[in-house]
């Protein structure tokens, strides 16, 4: 299903990025990685082999985004699945963390997937298809103490999302949103570098295999939206409809930062 698909990553150079390029790449797709650092991404693509190809570009330069994406054209012709996958997060209290951290991780969370999607769409189109795969996080439908920062950045991804799904289904694109709780990468080398929030949910926290091969079902099935852990979504339901006793029940759990 997905053999000979070009999947644009953003994000690839290290994490479920990479992961999930290497699971395309043996399922016949053509993953074209992208992210900040040139080292990662070489021994990556080299890993993967095949026509497997690497771009250095940070999501914050729209620049450098639209002639990533044309270089990718001029050499494959086509993007048929786009994954934004690149951001970070910061776990810091709402009254300690600067403005400027608010703008950065905005900038790089929400408009590094407006910058990527703007850039790709007009060629989708062009072709009458397409598939565009944001992660997004659990963050962005329950909020947590001291991540006001990357929870709002992630409410955002999913609002673009579910409002860009509709706008684009009469023209053959799919535009689907993945979830994920904690996830045991470096991510939380920068989000917590204390370690304490990852050695109190450790239970919790999910290995990037088992991500990585969510987004791809994703990919195949052109799924909507998934949780992860699929438990969680039935947390997530039950924190839309009694938000006060969701979070009696889970505010403990959420609150370890």
């Amino acid at each position: 299903m997905l053999n000979g698909k070009v999947v644009f990553i953003s994000g690839a150079s290290s994490g479920i990025g990479a992961i999930t390029a290497s699971m395309l790449a043996s399922r016949g797709a053509i993953p074209v990685l992208t992210g900040r650092n040139l080292e990662k991404l070489k021994e990556r693509a080299a890993v993967i082999g095949g026509n497997c190809s690497y771009y250095v570009m940070d999501v914050t330069d729209m620049k450098q985004v639209e002639e990533t994406v044309q270089a990718v054209i001029a050499r494959y012709g086509k993007i048929d699945i786009l994954l934004n996958n690149a951001g970070y997060g910061q776990f810091e209290s709402f009254t300690d963390m600067p403005i400027e951290s608010f703008e950065a991780m905005m900038d790089t969370n929400y408009l590094g997937i407006v910058r990527c999607t703007k850039a790709v769409l007009p060629y989708m189109l062009k072709q009458g298809n397409g598939h565009i795969v944001n992660i997004a996080s659990m963050a962005g439908k329950i909020g947590s103490a001291k991540s006001t920062s990357y929870t709002a950045t992630k409410h955002a991804v999913l609002g673009f999302t579910n409002a860009l799904r509709m706008e684009l289904k009469p023209k053959g694109i799919f535009v689907s949103s993945i979830n994920p709780g904690p996830i045991d990468t470096g991510f939380f080398a920068i989000a917590d570098p204390s370690g304490s929030y990852v050695k109190n949910v450790s239970w919790f926290m999910m290995k990037p295999a088992y991500v990585s091969k969510a987004i791809i079902r994703v990919m195949e099935r052109k799924k909507a939206e998934l949780d992860l852990p699929h438990a969680a979504s039935v947390g997530i339901k039950l924190y839309g409809l009694f938000p006060r006793l969701a979070d009696r029940m889970f505010g403990g759990l959420f609150n370890r930062k």
